[in-house]
């Protein structure tokens, strides 16, 4: 397949906060916040400090190996993988990580977007840095309790939906009813070319692993285990061995409150907060429950449940069943820097924003602070939208808003000049003269010279917005066919990778749309990419 790609600016598209503009333009305001810039002359420093922390790698590989004797008759072969696991119980070898919640059938096309960045980041790395290894490693969010951010994904117009009443860590959902969703997809689908291979790698991922957490393993190992990626599902009591200092630590000093709250004081005098700590940061889990502690009247209570504990009940639970505790957002990130030898970390905007609030929870526990990096973020558009946007004639201002492109184009198409600036300038330079003749001559005309000023603005911009709406009913066709592309490629005005899933380009394309991916994508570009098929 052939691709055109086309790299811009992250603040160029409209579409990002001006955190992350600043913060890809090394703002000098957002240095306390980070440890590093994520740029290849800086790796090494990072990885001789990522060297001296204490990482129980024998744990970690143990885990892994494990967790990979769940995979169910894979197609694509578990070697790569396996093979990179055993690396990680070499101290030169260190992980890339990115991550995300187990969305229904991989959820929005980001979610395969970030896989891709830590995959070609690690490739990068390893050829910069030939005596190391370095394995990509992609962060099941499996304690997470959202179920309805993930149980859903928005496919040609419409949604398909998984209903369930379970409650708890959605990685421990059963996959009893996910057969039904299935067969509601298949409806859907009809019989376009390889809906059966994508049927059967669903009914393979969904109906044959027993929970969410080891079937979303199967799917993302299908799509990405020749490359060697590594899926880590850190809800395992061995992993959380190493946590219970922390989580000690928090329950008794609730000392990540205090930290955030403190870095996150000099993060809002310019930018959103994303995240707000709270007391204490951690949830008590079991299969059917993921609920808060909270600390009261010498109480250590479990939100919502009859569940207590005094401080020494509390501290000998902790040491029996260190899985029982799972870390917030707040405390996630540094749990997973604790049982990774981890050098980066590949996430959104927002994420790269809340990890800024948690460099002093970092500080605090002497835990290096990985590279934080923006995942590749793409605009896929395939061959009849290309020729669409180049008979419209907008390929280059396909990202404005969509009022603005009609605006746009209207302009670029009209026999008229529509934009009256020009008009506007010799009216201001007009008005500003009758305003010195009378501050010369008598002060009390000005009040009625400034009133003229703005009735006859306000009359040119009305003339101006009537023309423009004359030329969009000439140009009325063309109009609907700007809005229909702007519509096409940024459904519900957000962005492509924000809403659409991977089915219909896997459908157009195969495995050919991954592997188009890896070959254009470069995170360290630190660019959003456009890719037109030619």
């Amino acid at each position: 397949m052939l691709l055109k790609k086309h790299s811009i600016p992250f603040k160029e598209t409209g579409y990002f906060s001006s955190f992350i503009a600043d913060y890809l333009n090394k703002d000098p305001f957002l240095k306390p916040f980070y440890n590093r810039f994520p740029q290849l002359e800086e790796f090494e420093t990072q990885l001789q400090e990522k060297a001296k922390d204490p990482i129980n790698r024998e744990v970690l590989v143990e885990v892994l190996q494990e967790q990979y004797s769940q995979i169910q008759n894979p197609t694509v072969s578990i070697e790569a993988s396996l093979a990179n696991i055993q690396k990680l119980g070499n101290s030169n070898t260190y992980t890339v990580t990115t991550g995300h919640q187990l969305s229904l059938f991989t959820g929005p096309l980001y979610f395969i977007y970030k896989i891709v960045s830590a995959i070609n980041l690690a490739k990068t790395l390893k050829d910069k840095f030939g005596s190391y290894y370095f394995v990509p490693v992609f962060w099941m969010a499996s304690e997470d309790h959202d179920f309805e951010e993930v149980n859903h994904i928005n496919l040609f117009g419409g949604r398909v939906t998984w209903d369930s009443k379970q409650t708890g860590a959605v990685g421990r959902f059963s996959t009893e009813g996910l057969d039904k969703v299935i067969a509601e997809l298949k409806s859907v689908l009809g019989k376009q070319y390889r809906t059966d291979e994508l049927i059967d790698l669903l009914e393979r991922a969904y109906t044959k692993h027993n929970n969410y957490a080891d079937a979303t393993r199967y799917i993302v190992h299908e799509l990405f285990g020749a490359h060697g990626l590594v899926i880590i599902d850190a809800d395992a009591a061995q992993l959380k061995q190493a946590f219970i200092p922390v989580v000690k630590d928090e329950l008794f000093k609730q000392t990540s409150h205090a930290k955030v709250t403190e870095t996150t004081k000099g993060f809002i005098e310019r930018y959103k907060e994303q995240v707000s700590p709270r007391e204490i940061n951690l949830f008590y889990l079991t299969d059917e429950v993921r609920e808060r502690i909270v600390f009261e009247r010498d109480q250590y209570k479990v939100v919502g449940t009859s569940i207590s504990f005094t401080k020494e009940e509390l501290e000998k639970e902790i040491d029996s069943y260190p899985e029982r505790f799972s870390p917030n957002v707040i405390l996630r990130p540094l749990y997973q820097e604790m049982i990774l030898p981890n050098i980066a970390y590949i996430g959104g905007g927002a994420e790269v924003a809340y990890w800024c609030q948690l460099k002093g929870v970092f500080d605090y526990y002497k835990v290096p602070f990985p590279f934080i990096m923006a995942r590749d973020s793409v605009l896929w558009i395939n061959k009849s939208q290309g020729q669409k946007l180049e008979k419209l004639g907008i390929t280059d201002s396909i990202f404005l808003k969509e009022e603005e492109l009609v605006k746009h184009y209207v302009a670029n198409n009209s026999n008229e000049k529509l934009e009256f600036d020009e008009y506007h300038k010799m009216l201001e330079n007009m008005f500003s003269d009758m305003e010195k003749i009378a501050e010369r001559t008598d002060k009390s005309f000005i009040g009625a010279v400034k009133a003229q000023h703005t009735k006859q603005t306000k009359g040119l911009k009305n003339l101006e917005k009537r023309l423009l709406k004359a030329e969009k009913r000439r140009l009325g066709d063309e109009v609907e066919r700007v809005r229909a592309i702007k519509h096409e490629l940024f459904p519900n005005g957000s962005l492509q990778e924000r809403h659409d899933n991977l089915i219909p380009f896997y459908l157009e394309y195969g495995e050919e749309f991954i592997n188009s991916l890896l070959k254009n994508l470069n995170p360290l570009e630190l660019k959003f990419t456009v890719l037109t098929e030619e």
